[in-house]
């Protein structure tokens, strides 16, 4: 849970920009948006796979380039 203590003196400006670098860091707004709607877990299963295999062939293109 992000919350922050703001003193009577703090600028509010400053207070909020605070408190949107600790939800960015806690990755809150990314968890609400992931779990915003419901997916079938084979969906999920598939999209893992997909990332997966992009990233491989990412990695294999890179150590090709660095071989030449």
């Amino acid at each position: 849970m992000a919350t922050i203590n703001v003193d009577e003196t703090e600028n509010l400006e400053k207070a909020i920009k605070r408190f949107k670098r600790m939800v960015e860091k806690e990755g809150i707004i990314r968890e609400f948006k992931r779990r915003e709607y419901f997916e079938k877990p084979s969906a999920l299963l598939h999209q893992k796979k997909t990332t997966l295999e992009r990233k491989l062939l990412n990695k294999r293109r890179k150590s090709e380039k660095k071989d030449y």
